[in-house]
């Protein structure tokens, strides 16, 4: 069975902004899985960015799960690894909220 994958690039903006719209403003955090991630550029790196900064403003933590090491590296040197707390699985995660 073949997984679709994803790339977080502009294009990624919509969706990204539509799944947050469907969390109501008394989420206290929001879990983004990686697992499919096949692709990120600069530009999906500044859209999540953009989506911490709004979780931040409402109080929300922002948190990601089934990064690979090299996204994993890539949180680190972005220091986006300092504000979004990384889990190896969505339980892991809803679990330290």
């Amino acid at each position: 069975m073949k997984h679709k994958t994803f790339n977080a690039t502009i294009k990624s903006e919509e969706a990204l902004a539509e799944a947050f719209a469907s969390a109501s403003s008394g989420v206290q955090a929001v879990t983004l899985n990686f697992g499919r991630l096949d692709y990120m550029n600069s530009s999906g790196i500044g859209l999540l960015v953009t989506r911490l900064i709004r979780a931040q403003r409402q109080k929300q933590k922002l948190l990601a799960c089934g990064l690979s090491n090299h996204y994993q590296q890539i949180f680190q040197l972005t220091r986006l690894d300092e504000t979004i707390g990384i889990f190896e699985s969505e339980s892991e995660a809803m679990g330290a909220v």
